[in-house]
């Protein structure tokens, strides 16, 4: 049962008798026909899709199109919608049809012939859904888009008060639809938003978000909103609702009647779209950056259709200024993703990205970044780590910044996810990149990231998720990374286009860090360590892996997954050990090709640990964990292990990895910190001690 059901159900003992509060399967409303033919001249004709509310069983769409005027039939799910059996000028989804697959199918199987019928001179009405958090309209044709938020209100302000579907409603101080019954609020799962759409009502009086929009397809209509305004009877047909608000909704169905003729009759008023109001710009954020590149990534909240070019200029301290170029993309959800080249090592820049084309009141979006140091340079990298992160305020992010990092990782978890449905993941990373706190960390030094189980899908997900494209899809819009896994032929992604997997790795001075996708391939193949086992790295990783790891000269080599590289011991198995073949393999072959300065790195268990497995690889083999960036620990997961060296069952923890080669000794130094600067522990291992040679 979803949070709202439970409210809703709360909302029942203040409203609506308690026997209207039996869930019971939803079924569909028998909407009798009348004999009457659709015309010019006779009444307007509904194909009608309703359902009885799952949790209050209140009904009422097709009665009360009856009472204004309608000639009503029921909508045939086994026909287009320009082949049902009667001609009809109306196709009427009622409020909460959703929660039935019998609308979803149709919508989706049939969603070219909704759009047939409306550009024929039909209109389609869909009222509110429920449970739709991000949900978008899809049958809608591409010059037309909406999209729901789970935001519900209980006030409804007319916008176009001149419009045929708004003129003459009655009002209330300046609201509609006042005086109803609470068990079912006047606005569910409003449109957050939209395009090419008309506002005629909306939740506040200032217009937004909309409760009921009109866009124009052809010479018909599509009415979109969140008004439950058909909501009014029992199944035995008696009103539940206030007399007075009974006759607001048969009002709004007389208009409806009228309006439904006039589009008909091609006289309806043309539709002047509503601009959206901008969304809050996200970014800048620093994604990879090396000795003499970076690369920085934005979503400016501008309407892209008016700005789709914008400029990045960046500039060294006292240096000229210099810019490059590049398109809003509308595929990667309207953001930015600027190749900054040519740079200087070990320098701070300062950038600004801005429309070519001057916006009105749009502020230049600013921030900062220091290139690495130049290869075999001595230098001292001070570099934060972290998995498991909040999306609300948290000062964890200062603290990092206060702690000198000038650079950081996510491990994973980087935001919590925990869907497939593409909308909702972009908004969740969006509202993550936002965090005042976070901003300012991503905006001033270079970011990675890879993903964990709740980014990547949900708890415990393999590579049999169903939904992880669309996960991959959101993670690569998000994020600017220099690699993104590897296309159909294998070949490393730098674009943020369709492909598998999201590893890459990186070098910043003396660190070199593999950023591993233990998720993606996990379950899809059989493993290349063993063919009688589930794979997990894949075989086009584990290639890459090899190859990449032979050919680094980094003193410290970072093996980073969001997942543990032992055993939770806690029944999931989203963890190493269950791909032991795997890790053991890997640890081998470091061992055989005498690979030094590997260490081990993981999250998610929201335990912070170090261990150290012995020599291993030829010397001592270390696993840093580190976890959660957020307030919620998971004691259970401190388990006994004889590798265990170090423990904290802390909230708000990241990790600072200090490498140091201008010392005689080159030294890798971890500690982990609290968001107020406390200490828990600390490991300080030389090269000589992580398998180099001494000088």
């Amino acid at each position: 049962m979803t949070a709202k059901g439970f409210e809703r159900r709360l909302l029942l003992a203040g409203g609506v008798a308690s026997a209207l509060a039996v869930a019971a399967p939803a079924t569909a409303t028998a909407a009798t026909a009348t004999a009457s033919a659709p015309g010019e001249d006779g009444p307007p004709r509904a194909a009608v899709l309703e359902f009885a509310d799952q949790w209050t069983r209140a009904t009422g769409l097709a009665e009360l199109l009856r009472r204004a005027g309608f000639t009503v039939v029921p909508l045939d799910l086994t026909r287009p919608a320009t082949d049902q059996p009667e001609a009809v000028d109306l196709i009427a989804f009622g409020s909460f049809t959703n929660n039935d697959s019998r609308y979803t199918t149709y919508v989706s199987a049939q969603a070219e012939s909704l759009r047939v019928f409306a550009e024929g001179g039909g209109v389609v009405l869909d009222l509110a859904q429920s449970d739709q958090l991000g949900a978008a309209v899809t049958y809608l044709p591409d010059s037309l888009g909406v999209v729901r938020t789970d935001a519900d209100y209980d006030t409804i302000h007319p916008v176009a008060v001149g419009h045929p579907l708004v003129a003459g409603l009655r009002t209330s101080d300046g609201r509609l639809f006042t005086g109803r019954g609470s068990a079912i609020r006047v606005s569910w799962e409003t449109v957050g938003e939209w395009r090419s759409m008309r506002v005629l009502m909306a939740c506040a009086a200032h217009g937004h978000p909309p409760a009921l929009l009109e866009g124009a397809h052809g010479r018909g209509r599509f009415l979109v909103g969140s008004l439950t305004v058909d909501k009014c009877f029992d199944a035995a047909g008696t009103p539940i609702q206030p007399e007075a608000a009974v006759a607001d909704s048969v009002a709004f169905f007389e208009a409806l009647a009228r309006y439904v003729a006039l589009v008909r009759e091609g006289t309806a008023p043309p539709v002047a779209p509503t601009p959206m109001p901008p969304d809050p710009a996200t970014g800048p954020l620093v994604g990879h950056v090396d000795f003499s590149t970076a690369r920085v990534w934005a979503r400016p909240g501008l309407d892209p259709t008016l700005h789709t070019r914008w400029v990045c200029t960046y500039r060294k301290e006292q240096g000229a200024a210099r810019s490059v170029e590049t398109s809003l993309s509308t595929a990667n959800d309207h953001t930015l993703l600027f190749d900054l080249r040519g740079l200087c090592p070990d320098t701070v820049y300062e950038l600004s990205i801005a429309p070519r084309d001057p916006a009105t009141g749009f502020t230049p979006l600013t921030g900062s970044f220091t290139t690495a140091p130049a290869p075999g340079k001595p230098a001292v990298v001070t570099m934060g780590l972290g998995s498991c992160a909040p999306s609300t305020p948290s000062h964890v992010w200062t603290r990092i910044m206060d702690e000198g990092c000038d650079s950081f990782v996510m491990l994973g978890d980087t935001p919590y996810i925990d869907t497939s449905d593409l909308v909702v993941a972009r908004r969740r990373h969006r509202t993550f990149l936002q965090q005042p706190e976070l901003a300012r960390l991503i905006s001033s030094r270079p970011v990675w990231a890879t993903w964990d189980d709740h980014d990547f899908g949900g708890n415990d997900t393999h590579g049999d998720y169903p939904g992880k494209r669309n996960n991959r899809t959101a993670f690569v819009d998000y994020r600017a990374n220099a690699t993104f896994g590897h296309d159909a032929a294998g070949r490393s992604l730098t674009t943020r286009e369709d492909g598998l997997g999201v590893y890459t790795s990186f070098r910043r001075g003396p660190i070199e860090i593999f950023l591993l996708d233990p998720r993606w391939f996990s379950r899809t193949e059989p493993s290349w360590a063993d063919p009688t086992r589930a794979g997990c790295l894949g075989r086009v990783q584990w290639d890459w892996l090899r190859e990449r790891l032979l050919r680094s000269s980094a003193p410290f080599k970072a093996l980073a997954s969001g997942m543990i590289w032992d055993d939770k011991q806690n029944g999931e198995s989203d963890d190493w050990a269950t791909y032991a073949h795997e890790k053991e393999a890997l640890l081998d072959f470091i061992a055989e090709e005498r690979i030094p300065g590997c260490f081990l790195i993981g999250g998610d268990i929201h335990v912070s640990r170090a261990l150290n497995y012995g020599p291993r690889v030829g010397y001592d083999l270390w696993q840093f964990i580190v976890s959660p960036l957020h307030d919620r620990t998971i004691p259970g997961l401190n388990v006994p292990s004889p590798h265990l060296v170090h423990s904290a069952v802390e909230p708000h923890v990241f990790l600072k990895l200090v490498a140091d080669t201008t010392v005689a000794i080159p030294t890798l130094t971890a500690t982990w910190i609290n968001r107020d600067g406390r200490r828990l522990f600390e490991v300080r291992r030389t090269a000589a001690e992580l398998g180099h040679p001494p000088a």
